[in-house]
């Protein structure tokens, strides 16, 4: 293990919750309630996919531009949010100490863009992190690979050298499709179990020999399927 790459909304930070509020938002200036179902379907996202989702839902017409608007008035109002403080999931910032003490190089892969990414960086902090890789970066956000072999390349590693810690199925499905292993930690979600993921309940439980250990195993077990 070379590297942790992060996940940060429902994985460092418990930012799914200010999302809800602001879609709520959204939903509520057009007369509807969002359902939890839909809701399910939006997390870990990227703005054009969630974008999307919900303008289908609302039968609203996809104009492209209306969209962009419509996901930057979303952004704002989330980061007005933001700006009030993001709480921190369970474990996430002593995991975060820990690992820098190690020594372990990490990095931050979203699909949030760069501009509510840096907002929530204030709160998280930016020295943890060598690189930090945004949604609006890369040619396609997760569940495509992009975002995770940007974040690779930049640190000069290769996936298979990298753990992505990942909350959603969105998120999950982009880490093993650029090759890293993936521990899970569900938030909001169930995800499924997967030949390239190990799930624990909370970042409290956990410690950097465990996550050393879950990529070691989930490397040498990819090792024997494909030998």
């Amino acid at each position: 293990m070379r590297a942790v790459l992060w996940d940060m909304d429902g994985t460092l930070v418990d930012s799914e919750k200010l999302w809800d509020i602001g879609l709520q938002e959204l939903y509520r200036r057009h007369g509807r309630e969002l359902s939890d179902e839909v809701r399910a379907t939006t997390i870990g996202g990227s703005s054009e996919v969630v974008m999307q989702i919900v303008y289908a839902d609302l039968g609203l017409d996809p104009d492209p531009g209306d969209i962009a608007r419509t996901a930057d008035w979303l952004h704002d109002y989330v980061g007005e949010l933001f700006e009030t403080g993001l709480p921190w999931c369970a474990g996430a910032h002593e995991m975060l100490d820990e690992l820098a003490v190690a020594g372990v190089t990490m990095a931050l892969v979203t699909n949030t863009r760069r501009a509510l990414t840096e907002k929530a960086l204030n709160s998280i902090g930016r020295h943890y992190f060598t690189v930090t890789v945004c949604g609006d970066e890369v040619p396609e956000g997760k569940p495509s690979p992009d975002p995770y072999l940007r974040a690779a390349a930049l640190l000069g590693l290769e996936p298979e050298q990298c753990l992505a810690i990942e909350d959603s199925v969105t998120g999950t499905t982009a880490a093993e499709a650029a090759g890293c292993a993936v521990l899970v930690i569900p938030n909001e979600i169930d995800v499924p179990a997967g030949p390239r993921r190990r799930h624990a309940e909370s970042l409290a439980e956990l410690s950097v020999a465990q996550f050393r250990a879950v990529h070691a195993d989930l490397g040498t077990e990819l090792g024997e399927r494909t030998a």
